[in-house]
């Protein structure tokens, strides 16, 4: 990407690091991960590889924590059981994290690949294609059951609830979609793009709730995302350089909107709230995420330190070959453990009870044992395909532009819809449009297909 004379300062003092899933993804298919770990470049920044692992295995440990289920199949929240722990998602809630890694992924994977459907289709394979098969596997037993009327009780449940992660694969699409243009603005303006994301989270908030205005809540899913995004553009670049003073900020803020504002003390969305930090995001959110990535950068020197450890660089690399199936295979798990115990009558404790604290260790312990047998099952398709830099080298962009579009608007879809009432055609409110999961699953497919879709090699 060309740099303009006025920004060629702040260009020269980028850190030369790269960054990625894996060291070299054209023999990532065919190596271990000892031997991934040993061809890292003395270049990489690994302390960006090990937040990317232990912010997605504090969500996934998270999730796990808060699922409260009975005896007859209910899932519950343990947050709403036990109010006073919520002030645990100021730590825990840890995705601002993961989308800050990614801006500043986003930021160097642009700038070595800079054709948009190159980067798009290098950025996104290993996240749309285990996506698709999770989809794909998921779709085909929620028809079974549902032609077989298995449709209630826990199955039910669990149905409604796989989907509801994906989310997150549809704000990180839209994340790297608008990699280009807002690199670009960060790159002219630096931390004024930044403040101007920030600026437009503000005024959302001040129209939702001084002035009342209808659906204007929904922008924020784009700006507050996508500011803590631009973050990881920042740290890119080097600019960065007060750390503490983002963190305090950003903390100090956050507690005074919970204190005075309509804001909620929970980070994360809980049952029946009227308003929600999370759906759609809020200015504390913002703030919150602020104060976590301070936080992380505070702990950048002893972080780099634990990861230039040989054996803690291998476990980065080999969990961040299987992150994403992990991801998206962690609910079911957590599902199938509740649903084996219930078919094999064994009396689950009432949620937030001593007994019910007790058994906690055992269930993460089966939990994590079925995930790593979901893992061994899924991974293959988590794994870069060889044949995705042979495919590089130009093609018009507008097929991947329509494609990652399409694709986020069906796995978005699809988390509010859920895979129950598949025949029923149950419909759920994509922003102002109704939405049912086979038209979500339609629109992921046909997304997924554009953005793998290869391109003629032009010269230069």
């Amino acid at each position: 990407m060309g740099i303009s004379s006025r920004d060629s300062s702040r260009a020269g003092s980028r850190p030369a690091t790269r960054v990625g899933t894996r060291p070299d993804v054209r023999v990532a298919g065919r190596l271990g991960a000892r031997e991934l770990a040993e061809a890292t470049p003395a270049t990489r920044d690994r302390y960006v590889d090990l937040l990317r692992v232990a912010s997605l295995a504090v969500v996934v440990l998270g999730h796990w924590l808060m699922a409260a289920v009975t005896a007859d199949g209910r899932v519950g929240n343990l947050l709403a059981v036990v109010p006073g722990l919520q002030i645990l998602t100021w730590a825990l809630q840890v995705m601002p994290v993961f989308f800050f890694v990614g801006g500043f992924s986003h930021a160097l994977a642009h700038r070595s690949r800079p054709g948009y459907a190159d980067f798009l289709r290098a950025r996104l394979q290993r996240l749309l294609r285990p996506t698709m098969v999770f989809i794909g596997v998921w779709g085909a037993l929620a028809l079974a059951v549902q032609l077989l009327g298995a449709d209630g009780g826990l199955t039910g449940v669990a149905l409604r609830l796989v989907t509801q992660p994906l989310w997150f694969i549809g704000i990180y699409l839209a994340m790297a979609a608008l990699t280009p243009p807002l690199l670009r603005l960060h790159e002219r303006y630096g931390w004024g793009a930044f403040a101007a994301l920030v600026a437009g989270a503000v005024a959302v908030d001040a129209l939702r709730f001084a002035a009342g205005v209808p659906y204007v809540e929904f922008l924020n899913f784009a700006l507050v995302w996508l500011a803590v995004h631009q973050l990881g553009y920042l740290r890119a670049d080097g600019m960065i350089r007060r750390p503490a003073l983002l963190a305090a900020g950003g903390l100090l803020g956050a507690a005074a909107l919970v204190a005075l504002g309509p804001y909620p003390l929970s980070m994360v969305g809980m049952p029946g709230e009227k308003v929600s930090n999370m759906a759609p995001p809020t200015l504390a959110l913002l703030c919150h995420g602020l104060w976590l990535v301070g936080a992380v950068e505070l702990l950048k020197g002893p972080g780099t330190r634990l990861v230039a450890r040989a054996r803690v660089w291998r476990a980065v690399v080999a969990a961040n070959g299987i992150a994403m199936t992990a991801f998206l295979w962690h609910l079911t798990a957590m599902l199938g453990v509740y649903g084996a115990l219930l078919a094999a009558g064994v009396p689950l404790p009432e949620p937030a009870t001593a007994a019910w604290w007790a058994w906690l260790p055992a269930r993460l312990l089966a939990a994590a044992a079925l995930t790593a047998l979901l893992v061994a099952l899924f991974r293959r398709f988590e794994a870069p395909s060889p044949s995705t830099a042979r495919r590089a080298g130009g093609g018009s962009g507008l097929p991947a532009a329509l494609g990652i579009t399409l694709a986020l608007l069906g796995v978005l879809g699809l988390s509010m819809t859920g895979l129950g009432g598949l025949l029923e055609g149950h419909t759920a409110t994509l922003i102002a449009v109704r939405i049912t999961a086979p038209v979500a699953v339609a629109m992921t497919l046909v997304g997924w297909l554009l953005v793998e879709r290869p391109t003629s090699r032009r010269s230069g």
